[in-house]
């Protein structure tokens, strides 16, 4: 009879003792959103700057401000497999040098549906004259599951599955900001 009792009364402990720190994991989750949004809500409230180096980019995740300098049109990535409004599509990346001609913050042009033509990418031309551009600094994305090989050794632009900053820094053979740029409507 005891033993009838013992392993169910040790199995509803252990069931209670996990969901109690599933629940203090769900707290710590919470916790670290609000603090996100925090940050988020006083960055979008703060006025545009204009920012003169890469440099500076660190401290000023997910505001917005302005960069003067040009884009690197013939070193381009396509980022590939993305899905806006239930379309799919890719993304255009396009390498911004603000100071220095080997440093370069990597700008996410805009999405740019497939419409069934996933041999023909569409014109993503930029010029590299200087420019004044409008961005949001976005942490970089972290690195998912690749749905197919990125074709990283024909020319630009470059199809990638995922973003990895050192993969795309060895292809480029420019050392890009750890953060990202969102191209704002403004620009």
């Amino acid at each position: 009879m005891r033993a009838k009792f013992f392993l169910p009364a040790t199995l509803i402990i252990i069931m209670v003792a996990f969901l109690i720190l599933l629940g203090f994991w769900q707290l710590d989750r919470a916790a670290q959103k609000r603090a996100i949004y925090d940050v988020v809500e006083v960055a979008n409230v703060a006025s545009v700057e204009l920012v003169s180096s890469l440099a500076d980019l660190g401290q000023k995740e997910y505001y917005h401000v302005r960069l003067q300098g040009h884009y690197l049109p013939e070193k381009q990535f396509i980022y590939d497999n993305q899905i806006v409004q239930q379309t799919s599509g890719y993304y255009v990346l396009t390498p911004f040098v603000v100071d220095n001609p080997k440093k370069a913050i990597i700008v996410n042009r805009g999405f740019i549906p497939w419409r069934g033509e996933r041999n023909k990418i569409s014109d993503i031309e930029v010029t590299n004259s200087d420019t004044e551009i409008q961005i949001q600094i976005l942490p970089t994305p972290e690195k998912r599951i690749e749905l197919g090989e990125s074709d990283t050794g024909g020319k630009f632009p470059i199809l990638l599955q995922s973003i990895d900053l050192v993969l795309m820094r060895d292809i480029a053979g420019i050392e890009f900001a750890p953060v990202f740029g969102l191209l704002s409507l403004e620009s």
